[in-house]
């Protein structure tokens, strides 16, 4: 009910609360009649006129109403259409909200994903693959050493140092023919014991040896200088298809530097890693031409695709692009970054091999180091990035200049160098050395060589690590003069023989060391192939005759001891009948031990084998080193005549053994192993203990000498006839195989010419291998052997009879001959004639040699 009826807003209302509306429920009772209508009850006056008239004007206040109604309901549409869009709207908005949020969320997936992807892939040491680095020794300076002019001129140019008038820079050098010196500014390196900074020196010379070695800026006189070595091959088992040689940013050249951000990356410094302006100007450049005519891409951009993405166009990759290198730029420094993209860039190829990086480019264009380019070869590289096939300076020679001098246009329209200096640089030609060499010095053989010796030494999977320096003991002066003889020689054999397709192989190592110092397998030592040094297994013939004779003196027989050289029947074990004979199928009788083993005959050598016997024979080959399992196949009477099977590398690791007193035993190809900045291996002196008796070798060593001057190596002895060298020529049957050992002051030479077939050479061991082995001799150069005497050995007489006389006697005919004192079993005391009437004769005399 109206709680308020003195309100006249109220007047004639009523409002129902709770109670009354309570009241009124209680009121009605189910059995009360519904009241009827009476019309008695309804008053007239209420239809009178006035009330008529009342009405009409009651209908005009209605109209009134009605249009204020229609007004109304016009405005209710209205609200109720601005309500109908007030909702609309705010679904849009929260539907972009909702499609913002999400977007944000699925972005912040991405970059954390990215993240991730960085951090586990760059975040780490090793990023990038860097196959094995293989050097040759450092050429090693100093007075007297046995090093001409032209042997240095020929090392400087396999460092591929520059020939100039003055030098200035780390790298370069210069010549004076007429005073037989040269001025060199050594390049910085990083040797295994200490990194040596750049020096200027002065090498004087005297024929083929060293005189003076000067500090060219303060004139002292310097006693030792070592050169950078010589880079030799690059070894990449973990990803053959990637080649790099890293570097760091402090490395490359300020010139360098700038010549790229100016290229490719003007921003570099101040961008976020993507320069979204660069982009929007290549896009409209790009959809105007219908072709991509320019890149937007960063350094940065470029880094991420190179080292996390591919080359694919797509929209996707794009994406990848752009937020991997906003999370670089973020995650990493400026410098950071610009050393990776110098060491990951794609810069060309070299056969299967990508060239990836400055580093490597460097060598791969140009053969220096990074340090050492010249502003148009900094420009040629930058240039090349654009596209390294296109741009290919040997495929494509004219795209490649014209490409550097717009990238030197650039650098001098932007002031970095003058118009000078631009048309200095222009005008110079690419420059590129012969394609594929990178300064490597191909050396197959050897690399055969040393790759099983890793293997050996440190497993099969070692030369898989990343990061390895191999410094080894290949001398490039040494392995020049091996292949040159090699190659000429076999060309002139064959002109005089008619025989064609002849093939040889060559090891030279440092007896003093047991280093190998150069190895050729084929008489085109330059290509891989079949390694006859380490697989052509050949009978060595009388290569094996000296270890029968050394076995001889071990047990009492001397050198002036008489051998009877006549036909000789040797039953075997099945009971056949061995018969050997001499090479010239002639027999002189009694002859002097030392004179049949210079002249290597075989039947006084056999004789000489079977009389100390096959079992001490036997004992001596395992002594100096030869496989246990190949000697007991051969203990047979023919293997005095040298039908063991050996190849030319164990050839060498006898007789290096024979010159040390079997003190070494296993030929090394290695000095050090550096991996990841840390030494993992050195090689120490690896002598054992003499396993021949010193006496024995000297003994030895001092016929093959005396081979040289009377016997079969009286070819070196004719070339070189005021040197001591120690020689030994072997031939097969049928002249299939030939062989020379020679022995100078620093090296042992090991030579084998022969048919890969097997078919007959026509030629001895002093006709075939031993004009090898001295046409490498004539190239290299040669030091006396000095041998020296042990104690136990003294030079006695021997007559004419092969026994040794007192030291009063002076007989006709008498011979000096160094012998073993503990081996002296009788002396012959029968001096008849007058001393002061008969000539004494010194040292030991030339026996006539008659093949």
């Amino acid at each position: 009910m109206n709680n308020d009826k003195d309100n006249p807003y109220l007047s004639g209302l009523s409002a129902l609360d709770d109670e009354d509306r309570k009241q009124a429920e209680d009121s009605f009772e189910s059995d009360k009649i519904e009241p009827e209508f009476d019309p008695s009850l309804v008053k007239e006056e209420l239809y009178s006129d006035e009330r008529i008239s009342n009405k009409k004007s009651d209908d005009g206040g209605n109209r009134n109403n009605h249009e204020k109604n229609n007004n109304q309901k016009k405005h209710n549409k209205n609200f109720d259409e601005l309500k109908n869009k007030k909702p609309l709207k705010k679904k849009l908005t929260l539907f972009s909200l909702k499609v913002f949020a999400a977007g944000f969320v699925v972005l912040a997936l991405l970059f954390v994903y990215f993240d991730s992807v960085v951090l586990s892939k760059f975040g780490v040491d090793d990023k990038w693959v860097l196959p094995a680095v293989v050097y040759s020794r450092p050429l090693e300076l100093y007075p007297d050493q046995k090093l001409s002019l032209k042997q240095m001129q020929y090392e400087l140019s396999l460092l591929k140092y520059r020939k100039v008038p003055n030098p200035q820079h780390p790298g370069e050098y210069a010549v004076n023919e007429k005073l037989g010196r040269v001025v060199i500014i050594r390049r910085p390196f990083d040797f295994p014991d200490v990194s040596e900074g750049k020096i200027s020196i002065m090498v004087e010379f005297n024929g083929k040896r060293v005189s003076q070695i000067l500090n060219a800026d303060t004139k002292e006189e310097l006693g030792y200088i070592r050169m950078d070595p010589v880079l030799l091959d690059r070894i990449n088992r973990i990803d053959p298809k990637e080649d790099r040689i890293f570097i760091q940013l402090q490395e490359v050249p300020p010139a360098l530097i700038d010549t790229l951000l100016e290229i490719e990356d003007r921003s570099f410094r101040t961008n976020l890693g993507v320069n979204f302006m660069a982009i929007a100007r290549a896009f409209v450049k790009n959809t105007m031409a219908h072709s991509v005519v320019e890149g937007g891409s960063t350094i940065t951009q470029q880094l991420v695709k190179n080292y996390f993405l591919n080359s694919e166009r797509s929209y996707s990759r794009k994406i990848k692009e752009i937020i991997m290198a906003l999370i670089m730029n973020h995650r990493y420094t400026k410098d950071q970054i610009l050393e990776a993209y110098l060491n990951e860039i794609y810069l060309g190829q070299n056969g299967a091999a990508g060239i990836y990086g400055f580093g490597l480019a460097s060598y791969f264009y140009f053969g220096v180091p990074i340090s050492e380019l010249t502003q148009d070869q900094m420009a040629l590289l930058v240039g090349i990035i654009k596209g390294p096939s296109y741009y290919d300076p040997w495929r494509h020679p004219e795209q490649a200049l014209e490409r550097r001098n717009v990238v030197l246009s650039v650098l001098k329209k932007r002031g970095f160098i003058s118009d000078t200096e631009y048309v200095q640089y222009s005008s110079r030609p690419l420059g590129v050395i012969k394609r594929g060499s990178m300064n490597y010095s191909k050396t197959p053989a050897f690399m055969g060589v040393l790759k099983k010796e890793i293997s050996t030494k440190f497993g099969p999977d070692f030369l898989s690590g990343n990061g390895i320096k191999i410094f080894t003991s290949l001398d490039p002066q040494a392995q020049q003069s091996a292949e040159n003889a090699v190659q000429n020689e076999l060309n002139t054999i064959e002109r005089e023989t008619g025989r064609k397709g002849m093939e040889a192989a060559m090891v030279v190592s440092s007896w003093r060391t047991a280093e190998v110092s150069a190895v050729v397998g084929s008489r085109t030592p330059q290509y891989a192939g079949f390694n006859r040094v380490m697989e052509g297994r050949r009978q060595v013939g009388s290569i094996i005759k000296p270890f029968v004779y050394l076995t001889a003196f071990h047990n009492g027989i001397h050198l002036g001891t008489l051998i009877n050289d006549a036909p000789i029947k040797v039953r075997l074990a099945d009971g056949k009948i061995w018969q050997p004979h001499n090479d010239n199928n002639r027999f002189i009788g009694p002859i002097p031990t030392y004179v049949a083993m210079a002249r290597s005959m075989n039947i006084p050598t056999v004789k000489i084998g079977m009389r100390v016997g096959l079992n001490h024979v036997r004992e001596t080959l395992l002594n100096i080193g030869l496989d246990k399992e190949k000697v007991e196949r051969q203990i047979y009477p023919s293997m005095l005549l040298g039908t063991i099977e050996l190849t030319p590398f164990e050839v060498t690791q006898m007789y290096t053994s024979l010159a040390t007193e079997g003190q070494y035993k296993d030929l090394t190809t290695l000095r050090t192993v550096v991996k990841d900045g840390k030494i993992v291996y050195e090689r120490e002196d690896n002598r054992g203990d003499p396993t021949i008796d010193p006496k024995d070798s000297y003994l030895t060593m001092y016929v093959m000498t005396e081979a040289t001057k009377i016997g079969t190596g009286r070819r070196i002895g004719n070339m070189f006839p005021n040197v001591t060298i120690a020689t030994k020529t072997g031939t097969t049957n049928d002249s299939r195989d030939t062989w020379t050992v020679g022995i100078d002051s620093d090296q042992v030479v090991a030579t084998w010419v022969g048919f890969d077939d097997n078919k007959s050479t026509g030629l001895f061991g002093s006709s075939g291998a031993m004009r090898v082995y001295g046409q490498f001799l004539k190239e290299r150069g040669v030091n006396s052997l000095e041998l020296k005497r042990p104690e136990g050995v003294q030079f006695v007489n021997f007559n004419k009879d092969g026994n040794i006389v007192g030291e009063g006697c002076m007989l006709p005919g008498l011979t000096s001959l160094p012998a073993r004192l503990d081996k002296i079993k009788y002396v012959d005391q029968n001096c008849t004639i007058d001393v002061e009437s008969v000539p004494v004769v010194s040292g030991p005399q030339p026996v006539p040699y008659r093949p």
